[in-house]
């Protein structure tokens, strides 16, 4: 998820490991008691600080070849068992700052749980994370709700403000509470959008070769529908009312396949691997972006949910047998797709 997202869940995560706040000591003979201090607050700081960590894989990166950074973006720093090392890596960066208001072993677990929130929260949305690394390369993308889900953000700040504030346990129970509900929500929301893709389907006389549903951004009401059959990519926006499923039928656009090359002429042509690679990060779901040949995207992603043309992917560089791939994004939109899009979300 975006980094605030990720910070707040493990603030939150910590905040709920820390119990109530400090106890303070008890007044005895000739000694007065001392106040409690606000343990909840320093959790929650703590959390935060570790729940950003994760993202620290943005720094591996090579200005040559532009897929080292999607390698590595969501590897082994999200992998489960990196949790314990990641929070004693925060722990040992926030000691100084801390320092005489919680003790090492406390500040080590409140790092620890707002580690673990950067892996898990990625892994609910799409791209893929890595969480079960080095046992397995497999990327882990439940997507079930966008990069950036402002409904989340504002519930996970609300409460933990109030933790802070109130310095009680309850209130980031209440957050785990809502993100569980919010995230079995958006599977019910998913597998309602996924119906829909396979009766679609059906009408159309299709079989599906492979598929992904996936949320448009900010929302769990309108979903991307993908779907593989006979080479060509099926695209549609799938908007999951609250009494109504409603389609809005996109285009089709055929699937890339890499040439077939020998491997020694392959390890001569760098482009080549790196087709191969991003066919690997993409699972397959790749196509030439319909303005420009020279650019093969990731269909999984579209500026609307229903655009065959892809958001990102790598443009080639055929007078340049010796070089990487560049990077190739299109991100930018004007006020009819912005319009289009909302449209579309409210059901018009």
């Amino acid at each position: 998820m975006d980094i605030i997202t990720q910070g707040l869940a493990g603030a939150v995560l910590a905040q709920l490991g820390a119990g109530r706040f400090g106890a303070g000591k008890a007044a005895t003979a000739g000694v007065p008691a001392t106040p409690a201090k606000p343990i909840i607050v320093v959790a929650g700081m703590a959390g935060f600080a570790a729940g950003l960590l994760p993202d620290a894989d943005v720094f591996i990166r090579s200005s040559s070849d532009p897929l080292l950074q999607m390698e590595y973006h969501r590897q082994f720093t999200h992998a489960l068992v990196f949790t314990p090392v990641g929070g004693l890596i925060a722990a040992l960066l926030l000691w100084p700052l801390v320092r005489g208001r919680v003790g090492p072993g406390r500040l080590l677990l409140f790092c620890v749980l707002g580690y673990s929130a950067g892996g898990l929260l990625d892994a609910c949305t799409g791209f893929g994370t890595q969480l079960l690394w080095p046992f397995s390369d497999k990327r882990i993308a439940w997507n079930l709700v966008s990069v950036v889900d402002p409904v989340l953000t504002l519930a996970l700040a609300v409460l933990l403000g109030l933790g802070c504030v109130k310095q009680k346990t309850l209130f980031p129970a209440m957050a785990v509470a809502f993100a569980a509900v919010y995230l079995t929500l958006a599977y019910g929301q998913q597998q309602a959008a996924v119906a829909a893709q396979q009766q679609l389907a059906r009408e159309r006389g299709h079989d599906i070769e492979q598929s992904i549903i996936r949320p448009s951004l900010g929302n769990i009401v309108l979903w991307r529908g993908v779907y593989l059959h006979d080479g060509r990519y099926y695209i549609d926006a799938i908007r999951v009312g609250l009494s109504a499923v409603k389609v809005f039928p996109g285009g089709a656009i055929a699937r890339f396949e890499p040439p077939p090359v020998t491997r020694d002429l392959a390890a001569l042509q760098p482009q080549h691997n790196d087709i191969l690679r991003f066919q690997r990060l993409a699972d397959g779901y790749l196509v030439r972006h319909p303005d420009d040949a020279q650019v093969i995207g990731d269909v999984r992603y579209a500026m609307l949910p229903h655009s065959v043309a892809p958001l990102w992917g790598i443009r080639l560089r055929p007078h340049d047998a010796t070089g990487h791939v560049t990077e190739a994004t299109f991100r930018k939109t004007d006020a009819a797709t912005r319009q289009r899009f909302f449209a579309m979300l409210f059901g018009d």
